[in-house]
């Protein structure tokens, strides 16, 4: 079986914007990413993306626009992303199971990648990102300042970087761990 990394994508991977991300000359990589990236993958990690895109229901964006984001990702990381899944939804569009909280994004994944999940990490910002992998069994990392007390991850870092760190070490008993919850 697989180990995984699953990334969101919007606050993780690249800016957010509460306008959504959709244009390849406003898609920031946040600092350390592209780092973070290369090391994950050299601790033996698939790496995919979770992302939820509820803009392209919307009308706001098309699928070709954020695919064009999501190609200027890959090529700035070397291909490292192993795959990208998407949900187009939006609650008050269209219902869709692959929406996160929903888990059809990760099973597809398992489904795809034969993922171990209690072997796997979810990184996300939100409480939306950690809800559907705790319900899998994978261990979870929330980025950022806005913890949502509910929805609380195993660990928080500030940023990737610091999250590739934790999963590397994570089994390191002199590793001072990140924020635990």
């Amino acid at each position: 079986m697989t180990k995984c990394i699953f990334l969101d994508r919007d606050g993780v991977l690249n800016e957010d914007n509460p306008n959504y991300t959709y244009r390849v000359d406003q898609f920031r990589i946040l600092p350390g990413v592209l780092e973070a990236l290369r090391e994950l993958k050299s601790a033996g990690y698939l790496l995919v993306v979770v992302t939820n895109q509820s803009g392209i229901a919307q009308g706001i964006y098309t699928q070709t626009e954020m695919e064009a984001c999501h190609q200027f990702l890959q090529h700035a990381c070397g291909n490292l992303i192993d795959h990208f899944y998407f949900s187009p939804c939006h609650p008050t569009v269209s219902a869709s199971l692959t929406r996160k909280p929903g888990t059809l994004m990760f099973e597809k994944a398992r489904a795809k990648f034969n993922v171990d999940f209690s072997a796997s990490w979810m990184v996300g910002d939100r409480g939306r990102d950690i809800i559907p992998a705790r319900q899998l069994g994978i261990r979870t990392i929330q980025i950022g300042h806005d913890i949502e007390p509910e929805n609380k991850a195993d660990f928080a870092c500030m940023n990737l970087k610091e999250a590739s760190s934790l999963i590397r070490n994570h089994l390191n008993p002199d590793y001072p761990l990140g924020l635990k919850f």
